[in-house]
């Protein structure tokens, strides 16, 4: 399918971008919480891509092009997130203090939460394959092109990634 082209003037229309929202949303929101892991920081990357697209208006050839890019955007935008000065200069609050840190996403269903905390937990690399190829269906080698790394290097990662999801997942079962 090929996207539609933009006005002759340069502009985008409201609906243009509204129907990019309602059509990617879910997959944004998921890689922007398996990334951030908390909510409101989901909310934000979330915000922040969707406003960078209607702005920018990116020239798309047809609609794999455009979920890469949204896909790219949406990582870029959640590592600049988490690896921002605020977050890295953080203090934590004394003891007594009320906390109000941004809560940690739970799912209703505890082994969709503890598959939600496992994944999350790996590094970013192996998180990234993982989420991209089991929840996104994307094959290895658009992972490959969308990261610009070998298909191999897809490969390992998410052989490494599983291993290290099996020992996390079987280590949480076992302590339960």
């Amino acid at each position: 399918m090929v996207a539609t082209p933009r006005p002759s003037d340069g502009s985008s229309t409201a609906e243009d971008t509204t129907e990019i929202v309602q059509r990617y949303q879910q997959m944004v929101y998921a890689i922007c919480l398996t990334h951030t892991g908390c909510r409101p920081d989901a909310d934000d990357v979330f915000q922040e891509v969707f406003l960078t697209y209607h702005r920018k208006q990116p020239v798309c050839h047809d609609e794999e092009h455009r979920k890469a890019w949204l896909i790219a955007t949406t990582l870029t935008v959640a590592r600049r997130v988490a690896t921002s000065s605020w977050r890295t200069r953080v203090v934590p609050l004394p003891p007594g203090m009320p906390d109000e840190s941004p809560e940690i996403f739970a799912f209703p269903i505890e082994e969709y939460d503890e598959l939600f905390r496992a994944v999350t937990a790996l590094p970013e690399t192996y998180r990234t394959v993982i989420h991209l190829f089991y929840f996104e269906d994307l094959p290895a080698a658009q992972i490959a092109a969308l990261l610009d790394v070998e298909p191999s290097t897809v490969k390992m990662r998410l052989t490494r990634g599983r291993t290290m999801l099996k020992e996390a997942l079987t280590k949480e079962n076992t302590h339960a």
